[in-house]
């Protein structure tokens, strides 16, 4: 048995599997090509629980640990990236910091209907000046009674279209910098509700909406395609003081403690998509015949896949280890970072090399593995590109030396 994992953990990881191969894998191509956001695969993975994984039953999540909702999002990876985005995005961007840093009452009113996939949610971060450098945030938040009005826009938002609950950073006090931004909860109805209706899911009226928060056209992206990805506008919107989440100046600080966790996910979501491409090699490579002889015969198809393999495995025990610590209530930062780092990196990698071993069938869309080697490139952009996780990892180097 795996080191990190129990019955209970193997168990999960067989019924995503079986989901996924179901459900997932005869419809994916199509919701690639048309960019369209699999609703019916949504509200059957809501039903399974699996958009609240690691949130307490309290809140009616699954009440698993972080490492289960690791292997659901790695799992659902293995078969199509946009799926597994929607489940991270929703669980580690937007559901986590209310759990995390929210009032009671927050806590009750928002969680059920996230950790139930009966609405979805969405993290507000970045913005058309603010990327990398996210303490540049623009978006402001002037206090009046009451509550705040915000102004700005937020742009690459997961569902910013489709979800209805955000967590966002604003500006509080433009005077103090990173120490003047604030995060709050906001909400807008979903953009499709019609489909949102045929499902039972994505929309529910009771919400705060706040007049003045809309979202933009539907990015046409090179992977993740059935995803929904918007701009986020905010204008003049009023937000309730009981929306704002944790006290003035807190935003940046906790955002950056959202971004430790969900750098894990984006690490499973790697690990999925690589160890789909070796599969895919894999089972061509020992069937497709060349010069009277299996492709697998030919060294450096073997070698190269076998080397693949052998990093996969090691990239999994890292990611697994920072879940893991993270589990414990121990520091996990520098191993998120270089967990999402290694795999990142590896899941394109390992992409490319399936499609090159396919040779031109690889370069079709007969095979999802172009797919996937447009979808790795996302990972490794999304929570930070692979020089801010160096620039993470070295902070905490420094740091261990006593710097």
């Amino acid at each position: 048995m795996h080191p990190f994992l129990n019955r209970d953990h193997l168990t999960l990881q067989a019924q995503v599997r079986e989901f996924a191969l179901e459900s997932i894998v005869p419809v994916a191509r199509e919701l690639d090509e048309t960019a369209r956001f699999p609703w019916d695969n949504v509200q059957a993975m809501a039903e399974r629980g699996w958009f609240g994984v690691p949130v307490r039953r309290e809140f009616s999540g699954m009440g698993r640990d972080y490492l289960s909702y690791i292997l659901v999002v790695e799992e659902l990876a293995r078969h199509d990236a946009s799926h597994a985005i929607t489940v991270s995005a929703h669980t580690t961007l937007a559901t986590s910091p209310i759990l995390a840093f929210g009032t009671e009452a927050q806590r009750a009113r928002f969680l059920p209907w996230l950790a139930t996939g009966q609405v979805l949610g969405g993290f507000g971060l970045t913005e058309p000046g603010a990327g990398s450098d996210s303490s540049g945030t623009r978006t402001r938040a002037l206090a009046v009674p009451g509550g705040y009005r915000i102004s700005g826009s937020k742009i690459f938002i997961t569902h910013g279209g489709v979800g209805e609950v955000f967590v966002i950073t604003a500006v509080t006090r433009p005077e103090a910098g990173s120490r003047g931004i604030t995060s709050f909860i906001v909400c807008k109805p979903t953009t499709d509700p019609a489909e949102a209706e045929r499902v039972g899911i994505g929309h529910r009226p009771q919400l705060p909406y706040s007049d003045g928060i809309t979202a933009g056209g539907k990015e046409e992206k090179l992977g993740w395609r059935a995803s929904d990805t918007r701009q986020l506008f905010m204008q003049d919107a009023f937000v309730a003081d009981e929306q704002r989440l944790g006290e003035e100046g807190e935003g940046f600080r906790n955002f950056m403690k959202t971004l430790d966790a969900g750098r894990i996910g984006i690490a499973g979501l790697s690990l999925g998509i690589a160890q789909g491409a070796l599969d895919v090699a894999l089972d061509y490579t020992t069937r497709r015949r060349q010069f009277n002889r299996p492709v697998w015969d030919f060294q450096d198809i073997r070698f190269g896949l076998a080397g693949l393999a052998a990093e996969i495995e090691a990239a999994r025990l890292l990611a697994y280890h920072a879940a893991w610590l993270k589990d414990q209530g121990r520091p996990f930062g520098k191993e998120a970072a270089m967990a999402k780092l290694i795999a990142s990196e590896l899941a394109a990698r390992t992409a490319r090399t399936a499609v090159q071993s396919l040779g031109g069938v690889g370069y079709t869309s007969e095979y999802p593995v172009e797919r996937m080697m447009r979808d790795a490139k996302a990972c490794e952009i999304g929570e930070g590109t692979s020089e801010i996780q160096k620039i993470v990892i070295g902070r905490h180097l420094l740091k261990e030396m006593g710097g």
